[in-house]
């Protein structure tokens, strides 16, 4: 159900849908929270205010603006330049006939120096419904005409103009934004469901839906408004079973859930309780999960307050020792010590040197925290680098493999033999092309894939492969 009756003149009409086909890049009659940042941005309001008029017009939360709601939208914004508060009566209360368009930065000296065609909106059309008029490119990666010096009204104007003429071009044409999505929502609180977030093409989860709907059905997204959430994502897993009995209850992967998480995360955090320190055959598998990621662990002893300083020693002890075994490597864990609650430390247990001890222990978790926006391009790169890597490894074990399968007869059994003798092979790979050891996957998550594929039918990538 629409907020408002839609009511607008002929010449704002005309206005609206010059705009409209202007901030919709793709051309197909809807505006995505990425162009609708591009475009609303133009208004110079407040961020916090422009996600509210994002929230209002959205109404049904569809994840993109049809015309009537993208008309919807540039009256809220004018009247957030008149000084009006925006909410959801903001518009019940005005008279739209004389809310006119608001005034958008250089969006008009930019229109008069680009004329592209305007796709007529039909406001009752169903945004569903995919538009009869064909696709425009909008931007060129040549002008029409040499761009007058004196049409530059500010240094913004000319970076703006910069921006669209060159730059924008390669984003559509590589799809620069794939890398990370921004979107105008969290104005309100609210809770989605895990069907429902993961097809949505607008969040990072659509990669989910691989783990079936017995998982879908207990994931969950829930937003609320906090400038903290503009920067970082937290995602809470549920808590690892002890038992086998109770593990196998699980009706899903919750290794592999936790691998896809691990490889898409900045930082990985690992909470440990100082009175059950002993790690279960799951725990164990979820940080065998994490291999490839140790760069991104931080091990945290939750609660260490409820124990006197004698305790704390043994406990710290016993859990560098446990993690040394279950992490297969000789460096020690920097384990961060602390209570990170919302309640006061207990001195009477801690005493003030422990006290001090947490409070310095917190400060460094947080500072690896704050670094996380810091440090997401360098982030992203090395992600980048290491796919690479896996994928050129992946690219030689496969090509070596298919190189000893027969040509006529026997090939299921090669196959199994091959797969029962897969260390050996990876020896030889890594023997063979001096590729380092620690580049190869898992043995034996290599060999349950394998399991269902045939070698022979994949494709000879060696001619493709250079060293």
């Amino acid at each position: 159900m629409d907020i408002v009756s839609y009511s607008i003149s002929k010449e704002h009409d005309k206005i609206y849908q010059k705009w409209f086909s202007f901030a919709d890049s793709d051309g197909d009659g809807r505006l995505s929270g990425t162009d609708a940042i591009k475009f609303f941005a133009m208004s110079n309001l407040p961020r916090g205010d422009l996600k509210q008029v994002w929230a209002i017009a959205d109404s049904r939360r569809e994840g993109y603006l049809g015309f009537k709601e993208f008309v919807i939208a540039m009256k809220l914004v004018s009247l957030a330049q008149e000084g009006n508060e925006i909410t959801q009566f903001a518009l019940a209360d005005a008279d739209l006939e004389e809310v006119h368009p608001p005034v958008m930065e250089g969006l008009d000296t930019f229109l008069s120096t680009n004329k592209p065609p305007i796709m007529e909106i039909d406001p009752e059309q169903n945004v569903n419904s995919q538009p009869q008029t064909p696709k425009v490119q909008w931007f060129g990666t040549k002008s029409a005409k040499k761009i007058p010096l004196s049409s530059v009204t500010s240094i913004i104007d000319g970076l703006k103009r910069l921006y669209i003429q060159k730059l924008k071009p390669l984003e559509v044409a590589y799809q620069f934004s794939e890398f990370g999505s921004s979107l105008l929502l969290g104005s309100d609180e609210r809770t989605i469901p895990g069907n429902t977030i993961a097809v949505q093409a607008d969040m990072p989860f659509t990669g989910l839906t691989t783990f079936g709907n017995a998982f879908l059905s207990k994931f969950e997204c829930s937003q609320m408004p906090h400038s903290l959430l503009e920067h970082i994502t937290f995602v809470d897993t549920p808590g690892v079973l002890s038992g086998e009995k109770q593990r196998t209850q699980r009706s899903y992967d919750f290794t592999g859930v936790t691998s896809w998480f691990a490889a898409k995360s900045d930082l990985i955090l690992l909470l440990f309780d100082p009175h059950k320190l002993d790690i279960s055959d799951e725990f164990k598998r979820v940080i065998g999960s994490l291999r490839g990621h140790d760069d991104k662990i931080r091990v945290v002893l939750n609660k260490a307050d409820q124990i006197d300083t004698q305790q704390l020693m043994r406990v710290y002890g016993a859990l560098t020792w446990s993690l040394g075994k279950v992490l297969n490597t000789p460096e020690v864990m920097r384990v961060y010590i602390g209570s990170f609650n919302d309640k006061p430390v207990n001195n009477i247990a801690v005493g003030p040197v422990g006290k001090e001890l947490f409070e310095r222990e917190q400060n460094d978790l947080l500072s690896d925290l704050k670094d996380i926006p810091k440090k997401a391009c360098d982030r992203k790169i090395n992600e980048f680098v290491k796919r690479a890597r896996a994928a050129k490894i992946h690219a030689y074990i496969i090509s070596h493999l298919r190189s000893q399968m027969p040509s006529m007869l026997g090939k299921a059994k090669a196959q199994q033999r091959l797969i029962n003798n897969l260390e050996n092979e990876f020896a030889k790979v890594q023997r063979d092309y001096h590729l380092p050891p620690g580049d190869f996957p898992d043995v034996q998550h290599f060999k349950e894939v394998l399991s269902g594929y045939n070698i022979d039918n994949s494709s000879n990538v060696q001619s493709y492969l250079s060293i």
